[in-house]
């Protein structure tokens, strides 16, 4: 606390308008980031854009209230003109015209400088989904990010190797955290600030020099997008940005990812809010396929089966991607397509070598799609991407391939995918949502559970599942059992008891901590839209 009156003190005393910021939270390595000139810059960024951003909010929730009614989403008949009319976005960077292979990662410092050095095109540097967002691991990120810009990275593990960067290196894209989330430990007037602003705030401006010094430029992926607005909303912070930091109009470059479902009806009319600025759009899957549960949750009739079988060649799956590459192409922006959950395994080769097929396989379905580059997790898979890729893209990427002959519907956008309910599948998003949150609670947001990579996504899949399977009739098991409360409550007893056994006493604490989330989560019959709003008051 001593430390958020001092700076509030530094920002009164530089500022004509008082600003009043408060940083509530003492931890040394912050002094690096927030220094008065950056805490004035996200003060005053706050101050302009955070009236927009609550009503964007609650513009989400009522059209939520809609669709709980019976409602579903579909193409806006007021933005016709935007999608029938013919322009184009911005040309492309030539140093980003070619990202075939794109590594994503939370901002630990061993991850920045292995996925920087991983071969990949692009490294997406991430305080989303793969962070947890502890203070300590996002102010850390944003020192682990300027080290990585001004090339003095470095790092040395407890064996004594040392980490580097290498000569060439991946370009850098920076996600900041979505709309929803704020940022606890950094209030104006008493409200906790956009963890969106803040994260790309800090960013912007303290690399955007150094950025230009070296021929390059500022590049975010902004996620979780739900309307056009939202993404109107982030071209005016980044138009206000430019002018305040004296950048030309244009320099800070974007990609959105389409990974909610009202979003994926309004591809053309994103583009064009920040036509001026886009490089593309990224099919994110598994974000997608939790909003999909939560978007139509009160409608039995778009249940979806286990996790397992919900793959990207079937149903709403198969027709959003290919709306995306076909939508990009058409505007000369770049199809980006998503991530495979599979990880390398080792010490067991056959099953090394079926994850790294299904690896394979998902890659070859993207190029062939005509997808412009793919996301790996793990630096062992960007060769297996790349190879894909290689095979049926000679040039930097597929844009000149159109897809005109394909006309997608909004039922084709909505169908789902048919399958079974297993207990396997049941005990299984059970086991990944305990395990997930609670590795979450302790800091880590990027966690291998059964040699799949799970992140905040697709532990969102798995409780989301878990709600909906309980409270829907016709969500049987595939021998014909009733998914009902006392079904879920005994098995997650189960499966934490047998967590537990391996687990030392922090361990503990956090499965014990996590499994009362869970039951939060899973129990009520509000539904929370982001599983990441309710833990993230555990760790603040």
């Amino acid at each position: 606390m001593r430390f958020g009156l001092i700076m509030t003190i530094i920002i009164f005393d530089r500022q004509t308008e008082m600003n009043p910021l408060d940083i509530n939270k003492n931890y040394k390595p912050q002094d690096r980031i927030l220094t008065p000139g950056a805490m004035s810059f996200v003060s005053d960024l706050a101050m302009e854009f955070s009236s927009q951003r609550r009503l964007l909010l609650a513009c989400r929730e009522k059209r939520q209230d809609e669709f709980n009614a019976g409602t579903v989403p579909g193409f806006c008949p007021e933005t016709a003109s935007i999608r029938e009319s013919d322009w184009q976005v911005a040309e492309i960077p030539t140093e980003a015209q070619d990202r075939r292979t794109e590594i994503t990662g939370p901002v630990s410092r061993k991850m920045v400088i292995n996925a920087l050095n991983s071969g990949a095109q692009v490294f997406m540097a991430d305080f989303e989904d793969s962070t947890a967002p502890s203070w300590e691991n996002i102010i850390d990120g944003q020192i682990n990010l300027i080290d990585a810009v001004s090339r003095n990275i470095e790092f040395c593990n407890d064996a004594g190797k040392q980490y580097r960067l290498n000569a060439n290196t991946a370009l850098l894209m920076v996600r900041p955290r979505g709309w929803h989330l704020p940022e606890n430990h950094v209030r104006l007037n008493g409200e906790a600030i956009s963890a969106s602003l803040f994260d790309f705030a800090l960013f912007l401006f303290h690399n955007h020099s150094e950025l230009a010094s070296q021929g390059t430029a500022p590049y975010f992926y902004l996620p979780k997008l739900e309307h056009y607005l939202e993404a109107r909303l982030w071209n005016d912070v980044i138009n206000w940005s430019e002018t305040r930091l004296n950048l030309s109009p244009g320099t800070v470059k974007v990609t959105v990812l389409i990974e909610t479902l009202p979003a994926a009806f309004q591809m053309d009319e994103i583009l064009y809010e920040l036509r001026t600025r886009i490089q593309g759009l990224n099919c994110g899957r598994w974000d997608y396929i939790f909003s999909y549960i939560k978007t139509l949750r009160n409608q039995p009739q778009y249940l979806l089966p286990d996790r397992a079988e919900i793959t990207m060649d079937k149903g709403f799956l198969n027709a959003y991607s290919t709306l995306l590459i076909k939508t990009c192409h058409r505007r000369q922006a770049m199809a980006m397509g998503g991530m495979a959950a599979q990880i390398p395994i080792r010490n067991n080769v056959e099953a090394n070598q079926k994850a790294l097929e299904k690896v394979r396989a998902d890659k070859r379905r993207e190029a062939n799609a005509g997808h412009d580059g793919t996301w790996v997790a793990h630096p062992g898979l960007e060769p297996i991407a790349r190879a894909e890729f290689d095979a049926v893209m000679p040039t930097a990427n597929q844009i000149d391939r159109q897809l005109e002959d394909q006309e997608i519907s909004v039922e084709e956008m909505l169908k789902p995918i048919s399958g079974s309910i297993t207990r396997q599948g049941l005990k299984g998003n059970i086991k990944v949502a305990l395990l997930y949150l609670s590795a979450w609670l302790g800091g880590n947001g990027c966690v291998p559970i059964d040699h799949l990579m799970e992140d905040a996504a697709t532990a969102e899949i798995s409780r989301a599942q878990l709600w909906q399977w309980i409270r829907h009739p016709r969500a049987r098991l595939e021998d014909g059992s009733e998914i009902d409360l006392a079904l879920y409550q005994g098995l997650r007893e189960e499966i934490l008891e047998q967590l537990l056994v391996g687990a030392d006493s922090v361990g503990k604490v956090h499965l014990n901590s996590a499994a009362g989330l869970l039951d939060e989560l899973t129990l009520n019959d509000d539904f929370a839209a982001f599983l990441t709003l309710s833990a993230y008051e555990m760790i603040t």
